[in-house]
């Protein structure tokens, strides 16, 4: 039994339930009365998790966004959204908050007036002032994403660093020699935007590993941005025969380049990287790379949140998640036609 089942049964919504076991808002006594004789019939009983958010002074929770004028990837959207779902499950509201920019005035009156229980905020740099400030106000709170010194927060997040280093190992097993990163946005390089930053560590360390010639190249986060940024890698570098990406807004023009070029994937070019599941399909063959589990993170980052709120002294707890590698058809082995030009542009 739970509220979802007890409106069902008392013919009213989930909202009224709730107004009614917290008192937040005033409810007819007939229908009060409905919704009690359902709680008696059925002896249902609140968690603890559920009398402790009950509690609270709002019943909703803060996802901090991107501002309004970056427009928002596919993956950033399913997190948006798989919040909003798992929130509903839960009976909170969302309240949406942009950050940065001229938007921090929103995160500072989403802190400080008392508007949410809770806090999950996305987009996460290495050095983050709004972590601090969370921390600074006792405000619970769930990073998508972490900081360099993790430590005393509570996230989840996707293994950048190790992904890419798989990716390029894959490369490498196919005999590919010159390979590129294409990362994401020059501003959220130098912002320090976790996931670029350890997407650069993963490719460094694995191309030095495998004794790879490999280039990183910081690529906005759109189609045009992905052809430019291909075009350019192919000017400079013709031995180039694979890229890796974490870009995946990017993907669109980086396909529209490989075809103005002539290169057919996988047998003239490979690509792969770290992508949320419709980018990966949408391309063409389809993407072999991690699928990111945007829509699977949102709903663990809602309940890690009510956890927080429930019981705000325990130990922060962190998520890494490391989703495999699926191989689809977008990799292959080096051209016979262009190994020769490997050879001897490396010898």
């Amino acid at each position: 039994m739970n509220i979802g089942e007890i409106a069902r049964r008392a013919g009213v919504s989930r909202s009224t339930v709730s107004y009614a076991l917290s008192g937040k808002r005033p409810v007819a006594p007939g229908t009060r009365k409905r919704i009690q004789d359902v709680i008696d019939e059925s002896g249902y009983r609140p968690n603890a998790t559920a009398r402790a958010l009950k509690e609270g002074r709002t019943r909703t929770i803060g996802l901090v966004i991107p501002p309004a004028g970056n427009r928002l990837t596919h993956m950033q959207l399913d997190f948006v959204a798989s919040v909003v779902d798992a929130a509903a499950r839960a009976d909170l509201d969302v309240l949406l908050s942009p950050s940065g920019g001229d938007h921090d005035r929103s995160f500072e009156r989403l802190v400080s007036e008392g508007r949410v229980d809770g806090v999950i905020l996305m987009e996460i740099r290495l050095e983050d002032a709004r972590v601090g400030r969370l921390q600074e106000a006792r405000l619970p709170f769930v990073g998508i994403g972490r900081t360099a010194g993790d430590e005393q927060m509570c996230w989840i997040d996707i293994d950048y660093a190790g992904l890419i280093q798989h990716t390029v190992r894959h490369l490498a097993d196919l005999g590919h020699r010159r390979v590129a990163l294409v990362n994401r946005s020059p501003e959220l390089l130098a912002a320090g935007y976790g996931p670029a930053h350890r997407a650069r560590e993963g490719f460094a360390a694995a191309t030095a590993e495998r004794g790879l010639d490999g280039v990183e190249v910081p690529c906005g986060d759109d189609a045009r941005s992905g052809q430019e940024c291909l075009e350019e890698l192919l000017r400079a570098h013709p031995d180039l025969t694979a890229v890796t990406t974490i870009n995946e807004a990017a993907l669109p023009g980086i396909q529209r380049a490989l075809d103005d070029a002539g290169l057919t994937v996988p047998y003239d070019f490979s690509v792969t990287g770290v992508a949320a599941l419709p980018w990966a399909e949408d391309f063409r063959p389809p993407l072999t790379a991690a699928d990111v589990p945007a829509l699977d993170m949102g709903d663990k980052a809602v309940s890690l949140l009510v956890e927080r709120i429930a019981v705000p002294l325990t130990p922060p707890r962190h998520i890494l998640l490391a989703p495999p590698i699926s191989l689809r058809s977008s990799t292959g082995a080096v051209p016979s036609h262009r190994l020769p030009d490997v050879v001897g542009r490396r010898g």
